[in-house]
């Protein structure tokens, strides 16, 4: 099993947040979710967009020479940072710390978006639960230490986190056999 250091915040959230959504798409239905990719999609595309005007322009001004390639230099890099901007705000302005977005069969849709502070082992997610018809069910931000869930050693421990993202969700606890 590996190990985290448990003296790095940002490994810790990481590891806590990529243990999210397997949980919530691995529940026993009716209580699983599906995610939705929507803003994981555009993300994406952003970034592979800009990689990919930067490779191309790199590619052809390296076959072609610096003469051929200069009047499309400039347009390339201008596009090439309007996407990074973009990708910025989405990934600050939209995205904003969400970890997890996804529905249930009956349609209730759930947001997940987590954070931490500097300095401070705390794990804070906010938690916005709709019904299909719209309505909001639940909206709460749930706060615990990362010691909860990881040994001193730096070990997560699945079973205690599930544990904790189940009570505070509003979702049946797993059983020992799911952890």
């Amino acid at each position: 099993m590996a190990k985290i250091p448990v003296y790095s915040l940002n490994d810790l959230k990481s590891t806590t947040d990529d243990a999210v959504t397997p949980y919530l798409t691995s529940l026993p239905k009716p209580c699983n979710f599906v995610a939705i990719n929507t803003k994981s999609n555009v993300r994406l595309i952003l970034g592979y967009a800009a990689v990919s005007i930067a490779a191309v322009s790199f590619y052809v001004d390296y076959t072609k020479g610096w003469e051929a390639t200069k009047p499309w230099i400039l347009p390339a890099v201008i596009a090439y940072f309007a996407l990074n901007l973009g990708l910025t705000i989405w990934i600050w302005g939209v995205e904003a710390g969400q970890v997890f977005e996804g529905m249930n069969n009956e349609g209730m849709k759930l947001w997940l978006c987590s954070s931490t502070k500097k300095q401070s082992a705390l794990y804070k997610l906010r938690i916005l639960r709709v019904s299909s018809s719209g309505k909001v069910v639940k909206e709460k931000t749930a706060v615990a230490p990362f010691t909860r869930w990881f040994s001193a050693d730096g070990v997560f421990h699945c079973g205690a986190f599930r544990q904790w993202l189940a009570s505070e969700i509003g979702i049946p606890a797993p059983t020992t056999s799911e952890q």
